[in-house]
């Protein structure tokens, strides 16, 4: 039988951690996923996480062979290997995910945020594809973002690259999680547009039965559902939501000239209703020398499996064209 090279490709959340075997091709073998137990210590969720892998790889009938680990994770540096305050995890100020899954495994670990492993799974295995130069924005509880420059990642001098969520829309606007205000983010997501709502319900009059909603209902889906009917709430919302996504997109253009930028996560399932307005209002805004020539798309990856192929393809992207990194040893496998 031959034996199939693949990486573990693995995503940790606040809530659950899932995990997969992805091969060259960006092919899923195997995916299952554990709770992650917030309160506890870091070391006791990958001592699981390797449990569970083992668990996973037992039951395959194809032979495969280890060859990296890679990890998209909260608050994650990819340079120093580490999570460091993570809002939803209580690990304390800096865990070194790599040291602790090479307790475990002689392999090449490789761990950043879930918005640079998106990036990366964008450019091997979804629709970036021959691209040297894009953005990927990833709309969810927040708005993280991962910038690709000369078909690499952009890090910065210190790891931590490319936060749009937080350059700030108004700084007497919303408060921010991360403690400053009017952050992007906190009007860009899918806690943003609801909180956009329940603004313009203050402010409108309009019959809506989004005014029967409380807000620890209010979701994303049910502001894009509402909008799908012609609600004026709703519409209104995800119009106000892409002026300001626009507006900062010109910005980030002018800082990098992508060839494209991908939306991807729960809001931006909301398809042309987000696409098109946000890249009208784009070009709005955008120097003239742009206009137009930006391409603004969702993203080639499956929603329900891009984390894991995000986090698997930084080890892909590692082999073929090695980085430095913690923990990086490219001739390290594991039979």
């Amino acid at each position: 039988m031959e034996t199939r090279d693949v990486v573990i490709g693995i995503d940790i959340g606040g809530t659950k951690t899932a995990f997969g075997f992805v091969d060259r091709q960006g092919g899923l073998l195997a995916e299952a996923s554990i709770a992650t137990e917030a309160s506890q210590p870091a070391h006791q969720l990958v001592a699981r996480i390797h449990d569970r892998i083992g668990e996973v790889r037992a039951a395959l009938e194809s032979k495969i062979r280890f060859v990296g680990i890679g990890i998209g994770a909260p608050n994650a540096n990819y340079y120093r290997g580490t999570v460091e305050k993570p809002v939803n995890l209580n690990w304390g100020t800096s865990t070194n995910l790599v040291e602790l899954f090479q307790q475990w495994y002689d392999l090449p670990v490789a761990v950043t945020n879930d918005a640079n492993a998106a990036a990366v799974g964008e450019l091997l295995f979804g629709a970036a594809a021959g691209m040297r130069h894009f953005i990927v924005i990833t709309l969810g509880t927040g708005l993280g973002s991962g910038l690709v420059v000369n078909g690499e990642l952009l890090y910065g001098h210190d790891g931590y690259a490319g936060e749009l969520g937080h350059t700030v829309v108004d700084p007497r606007g919303r408060h921010c999680a991360c403690g400053k205000q009017g952050c992007l983010e906190t009007y860009v997501s899918a806690g943003g547009i609801c909180r956009t709502v329940f603004s313009l319900l203050a402010e409108r009059r309009e019959a809506s039965p989004l005014r029967a909603v409380s807000f620890q209902e209010m979701t994303s889906k049910t502001v894009f559902d509402a909008a799908r009917t012609g609600d004026p709430i709703a519409l209104a919302a995800f119009d106000e939501t892409s002026r300001l996504l626009g507006m900062k997109l010109a910005d980030a253009v002018a800082h990098t000239s992508p060839e494209a930028i991908f939306l991807c996560g729960g809001l931006a399932e909301a398809g042309e209703l987000l696409l098109k307005p946000t890249l009208d209002y784009m070009n709005g805004f955008l120097l003239h020398i742009y206009r137009g020539r930006v391409k603004l798309l969702p993203s080639g990856m499956a929603s329900g499996t891009g984390a894991i192929l995000g986090a698997a393809a930084l080890i892909w992207h590692q082999l073929d064209r090695p980085l430095s990194g913690p923990g990086f040893q490219p001739d390290a496998v594991s039979a």
